[in-house]
């Protein structure tokens, strides 16, 4: 296990540009199944559940070839369908969440799929109903075996229909669009997420010679074809990242450039760090940051108490909680963060609690902050990260505190975040890895 060990209340000062977004890449990796063509991918971010599922698609047959520092090569014409029975292919499914996106291009393409229940964060239940559904409205079968934890599927008749998704689920929607490209007449997708994520491989399959339309939308048109064949796609930058380095540059009153950020594909993110009272300049596609010793939190237009919300697209994204709650604790003013859609999320706050900061946790999902507006600094401590987001978060808040910090568990971290002590030491951050 790795720690990261953190001297607190430095500047950070510089440009840093965000990776390629995580979610967008597991999406995209697994779509590469679709067709028996090359697929190359630009902006592939060099992190642990990334490069878990490039070597899930190795062992399932597909030529993986490096072309460049975050390029690669992709050809699934030989994929081998009988490893799916191996228990080394279980074994390395249930470790990756993103793995349960792979069903929807083995069922479309060879009729058939198989996996274990995935893993991932420890943040709450995480159902797959919404994937399952999608399957058998298109007419394919399904079962679980609940004591091996095994999902077993049989598409090989899907046929297109309508159907209305019990949940705007971005994995969800992602698998139902892979399964239904090449199924039988026109399948339409309503309540479907439309994340930029989303967009993406949507804009991608269409390059393959997909026939999607709504792109953008809640309502999925996708007319059946007979195969697919190769293309190039490059990745989004990070929003996730992107918010990261926003709510950095606030705690630890840092002059912090984030380059080439896409900024129409941020939707609310922006605005929300700005509501905090963090001070953005937006310079082309950069996102420029100033120091800043304090940062005042709004209020509504009533007088009451700001509420922070996740929501589906276009409202702002649930990975970028952690980040608003941490970098509430040194504004001015108070702040309701509210996590709707898992329970156990804000369980990392009794570690900033520890820290100094003044958090009252209201129930699973939703926790009062009190700005402390730099007045008590935050002590450096020992704590371990549970997840990737709140991983983060803690390491934000220990890079604004007094004295040193341990955090335990940063392979939580590396899952979600590229090389981030390297990147963040080279705008002037004092963090050491140990192993």
């Amino acid at each position: 296990m790795a720690s990261f060990r953190v001297r607190g209340g430095i500047r950070l000062k510089g440009e840093i540009v965000p990776q390629g977004a995580k979610n967008e890449a597991l999406q995209i990796l697994c779509a590469v199944l679709l067709t028996s063509e090359d697929v190359h991918i630009h902006k592939i971010p060099n992190i642990r559940d990334v490069n878990k599922l490039i070597e899930l698609l190795s062992d399932m047959g597909v030529a993986v070839e490096k072309t460049g520092p975050e390029s690669y090569r992709f050809n699934a014409s030989a994929v081998n369908l009988k490893y799916l029975e191996t228990i080394d292919f279980l074994k390395k499914a249930s470790a990756l969440r993103g793995s349960v996106m792979i069903l929807g291009p083995l069922l479309s393409r060879f009729g058939k799929g198989r996996i274990s229940k995935p893993g991932g964060d420890k943040i709450g239940r995480r159902r797959m109903d919404t994937h399952f559904l999608g399957f058998q409205k298109l007419g394919a079968t399904f079962h679980y075996d609940y004591r091996k934890e095994i999902y077993h599927i049989d598409g090989s008749d899907l046929t297109g229909c309508y159907m209305l998704l019990d949940e705007a689920s971005v994995t969800g929607t992602a698998n139902i669009i892979m399964a239904s490209v090449f199924a039988k007449g026109k399948t339409v997708i309503y309540n479907a997420a439309c994340e930029p994520y989303i967009q993406q491989l949507c804009l991608m399959i269409n390059r393959m010679g997909g026939r999607i339309a709504g792109i953008g939308s809640n309502l999925l048109e996708i007319e059946g074809v007979k195969a697919l064949k190769g293309t190039e796609h490059t990745l989004l930058p990070d929003m996730i990242e992107i918010g990261s380095f926003i709510g950095l540059a606030a705690m630890t009153q840092s002059e912090i450039t984030i380059k080439n950020a896409q900024v129409n594909k941020l939707g609310v993110i922006p605005d929300t760090f700005k509501r905090m009272g963090i001070k953005l300049e937006i310079r082309g596609d950069d996102i420029y940051v100033p120091s800043q010793k304090h940062y005042e939190i709004e209020t509504f237009i009533d007088g009451s108490i700001l509420t922070i919300a996740d929501a589906i697209w276009p409202g702002f994204t649930p990975d970028l909680l952690s980040i608003v709650l941490v970098t509430a604790t040194q504004a001015k003013g108070t702040v309701l963060v509210h996590q709707k859609m898992f329970e156990s999320r804000l369980f990392f706050v009794d570690k900033l609690i520890d820290m100094g900061a003044q958090i009252i946790l209201c129930d699973p999902h939703r926790a009062t902050v009190i700005g402390l507006d730099r007045k008590y600094p935050l002590k450096g401590i020992r704590m371990t990260s549970p997840d990737i987001r709140a991983g983060v978060a803690l390491l934000i808040a220990a890079l604004s505190a007094e004295g040193t910090s341990v955090i335990d568990n940063v392979e939580q971290i590396d899952r979600g975040y590229q090389f981030i002590d390297q990147r963040l030491n080279a705008l002037g951050a004092d963090i050491i890895r140990m192993d």
